[in-house]
């Protein structure tokens, strides 16, 4: 059987068979996470003055509301306001970043592909029984729920870096880095597009949406334990010569049993907490536009919920496709020798920041012109796509060996903005108007620019001293060396 599976599959490169299915594992990752941003507009009672203009708020397009409007359904509606729904929305980052690090760590230890796997399934699982569990519990008891769900994905991006650094040769990082890592953009566009639809179609409303994207979750898992593994030495069905390509290309930087993870000078790296700025930055932008961009859609331009799910998922669309083409040119600027690779992120992420910031103001005071919001909105959420050859691979470049741990501290601290945004939301955009939004993009585009400017100053996309295991375990030797001779010296220091 396993010959078999070696003739047929073999011939294919594996590492874009891992590649594929990561990008499926993020896909439905945030897929799970985000269709609660769009579902909890239909979830909530609407105030009975909703579809009438007040002097700050749009217009309602009455003609595009009856012919969009949702299915009539038996789904039950609550009276949760703005505040909650912010609450709602950020306590799936209260469990997310709790399992980062530990996530990190086991991921390097022992592989990332169960700590990866047993992760989205659990998610899965809990996302088919949400409909049940908010019945009975209502509010709190969906927010208990998604806490668990963040305990549950905080392992994924730790696994994934892991992996792909397992997996990765340095000429292919930035093109397969940014293929698994655009999951999250087409994750976000699937969710959004698709619970509209459910929404406007489904006679038993709401509900339907957990259970599409909770099962969908769970046949992933199956095709994940079937396909991928830890590293090419565990692959039953590589073939020799991608094997041998692999270990030939990072032998140098990438090493099967590293030391355990040298803190000290972890914490002390100035290019690290840089990316980790970036990475604020980042998610600061992104996971405002996720959580609230549907609910901006929703409570201020007035759109349909059918219009609203597909005009919230155009933006990462783009982003996506901005993403894969800057990827490859980012790997051909590198390889060419046109650019360092240091300078490479940080051009990335600084058309990434500066960009969606400017975008995102500019969209503001379009007011309700919907057709300039939206395009204003997709044009910066498009050249977000750049910090994925940007800031979102570097920690690769910084430390292949402990690349999961890397990236679990360096994506649990920014998710921490998770927490942050949805909050910030609900209390500043307690009336739904355009002023009150506006507020709220000032403050992403200064986030932007701020972490930005210590990512230019400071980043770095060569591989870091403590990644090298003999300088860690030679370290470590001298410093037991020089602990046994203080032990020595007093043991044959006279007594008085």
């Amino acid at each position: 059987m396993l010959s078999t599976w070696k003739t047929c599959c073999g011939r294919i490169p594996q590492r874009w068979i891992f590649a594929i299915m990561g990008f499926l594992a993020l896909l439905n990752a945030y897929a799970m996470r985000v269709c609660l941003s769009i579902t909890i507009t239909e979830m909530v009672r609407a105030p009975e003055n909703t579809i009438h203009s007040s002097e700050h708020s749009c217009p309602v397009i009455e003609e595009d509301w009856h012919v969009s409007e949702v299915r009539p359904s038996n789904a039950k509606k609550y009276d949760w306001d703005g505040e909650l729904q912010g609450i709602i929305l950020s306590s799936f980052y209260g469990g997310y970043v709790v399992t980062h690090l530990p996530g990190g760590m086991l991921s390097e230890k022992f592989g990332g592909k169960h700590s990866l796997g047993l992760g989205i399934l659990a998610t899965a699982v809990f996302t088919l029984i949400t409909p049940v569990v908010v019945e009975y519990g209502e509010a709190t008891g969906l927010i208990i729920l998604r806490v668990l769900m963040g305990l549950c994905e905080g392992t994924t991006f730790p696994a994934l870096n892991a992996m792909l650094a397992q997996w990765t040769p340095p000429e292919e990082r930035s093109k397969i880095g940014s293929l698994v890592f655009a999951g999250a953009q087409l994750g976000t566009v699937f969710a959004n597009s698709l619970s509209g639809l459910i929404l406007h179609y489904s006679e038993i409303g709401w509900p339907a949406v957990f259970y599409v994207f909770g099962s969908i979750g769970v046949l992933w898992f199956l095709v994940w334990c079937i396909t991928c593994y830890n590293n090419p030495d565990t692959h039953p069905f590589i073939s020799e010569r991608e094997k041998n390509f692999l270990q030939e290309r990072m032998q140098a930087h990438t090493h099967k049993k590293p030391p355990s993870v040298p803190w000290r000078h972890m914490l002390t790296s100035v290019p690290l907490w840089a990316l980790i700025a970036a990475q604020i930055g980042h998610d600061w932008g992104f996971f405002t536009l996720v959580n609230d961009l549907p609910k901006y859609m929703s409570s201020v331009l007035k759109y349909s919920i059918k219009s609203n799910g597909l005009l919230s998922a155009l933006p990462y669309l783009t982003m996506w496709l901005c993403s894969v083409i800057t990827s490859c040119l980012a790997d051909w600027m590198i390889t060419s020798g046109l650019m360092s690779r240091t300078n490479v992120r940080k051009l990335g992420t600084t058309i990434a920041s500066l960009g969606p910031g400017a975008f995102i103001i500019g969209a503001s005071y379009a007011e309700c012109d919907r057709t300039t919001v939206v395009i204003m909105f997709t044009l910066g959420t498009t050249l977000m796509g750049t910090f994925y050859p940007g800031m979102k691979v570097n920690a690769l470049d910084l430390s292949p060996n402990y690349s999961g741990t890397l990236m679990a501290l360096v994506n649990g601290i920014g998710a921490i903005t998770g927490i942050v945004t949805p909050y910030i939301v609900g209390v500043l955009t307690l009336n739904e108007t355009v002023h009150e939004w506006r507020l709220v993009f000032w403050i992403v585009f200064g986030v932007f620019v701020l972490t930005n400017i210590v990512f230019i100053l400071y980043a770095s996309g060569e591989v870091e001293y403590w990644n090298d295991p003999e300088f860690i375990r030679r370290e470590r030797e001298e410093k037991r060396a020089k602990i046994e001779n203080e032990k020595k010296k007093k043991a044959e220091k006279p007594r008085p």
